[in-house]
């Protein structure tokens, strides 16, 4: 497991100060925390919702404030889909309400975890988180942030939410996530009552794409994540060997075919 800590990374450019501080406003707490005081504190979140049951946050109200700054322009963004594998299945084994609480917790902790790398929850989709890390000013430190968020929430539901759900005798999860880059467009909706504001882009179109690839508990990244990552991060992922058949995607840069590459979390867990 990887320390979890406030994953603030300061330095003199004004966008990262007023992010760090739109972030820090949203966390319930801005603590830097050790790696199994963090475990011990989604045990106990886990165990009060399905005890007492749980109030939903919705943590989109930092990601409102950032894109409102880049409201009809461009931004270089890392954007993250995370969701949980077999909903149907829990669907048909738990009561409703019992079924939502897990989800709303799933969800939660993703997104608040999310927030510690400072990344910003987009939105929800069912029982999906859809993120974005910025990088306006350096990619290479985005993805980073992005791979290692990814891989600390397969800890957190390793460690954190299934050792509960095994105690309440429940289906433990599975999840699986998937990473890209690129420029996006952000473009508001409504009116100044009523706004709503989300992103359009390559990257966030091809992260859904490769999301289709990922395996149960794996995470998969396109290549311009990949190239962009330290080293140390990306020697853990592989390149998945795919049928061109029913792949046909291509860099909209070079025009060769999208490299997709993978980090199956599978077997370790598994042990």
């Amino acid at each position: 497991m990887i320390p979890y800590i406030l994953y603030i990374m300061s330095n003199d450019k004004e966008k990262e100060a007023i992010m760090a501080s739109i972030i820090l406003d949203e966390l319930s707490s801005s603590r830097v925390v050790d790696t199994q005081t963090y475990i011990s504190e989604v045990q106990a979140r886990m165990w009060k919702a399905l005890k007492r049951g749980m109030r939903f946050k919705v943590l989109t109200n930092s990601s409102d404030e950032f894109l409102k700054r880049y409201a009809n322009s461009k931004i270089r963004l890392v954007v993250m889909y995370a969701d949980m594998v077999g909903s149907t299945r829990l669907s048909r084994a738990l009561p409703v309400e019992r079924l939502a609480v897990i989800i709303q917790t799933f969800t939660q902790e993703i997104s608040l975890l999310t927030l510690n790398f400072n990344g910003l929850v987009l939105k929800y989709v069912g029982d999906a988180v859809i993120s974005y890390f910025p990088a306006v000013n350096n990619m290479l430190l985005a993805c980073d942030k992005a791979v290692n968020s990814a891989i600390a929430m397969f800890d957190i539901l390793e460690h954190g939410i299934n050792p509960i759900l095994e105690e309440y005798d429940y289906p433990t999860l599975a999840m699986k996530i998937s990473i890209d880059a690129g420029e996006h467009s952000v473009i508001q909706y409504g009116d100044d009552d009523d706004m709503h504001r989300d992103i359009v882009g390559y990257g966030v179109s091809m992260a859904a794409k490769i999301h289709e690839l990922a395996e149960s508990n794996s995470i998969v990244i396109s290549h311009t994540v990949y190239n962009a990552l330290h080293p140390s991060i990306r020697s853990r992922f592989v390149e998945l060997s795919i049928d061109g058949s029913k792949w046909s995607y291509l860099d909209e840069d070079s025009n060769d075919p999208y490299r997709v590459y993978i980090y199956k979390l599978r077997d370790r867990m598994a042990s």
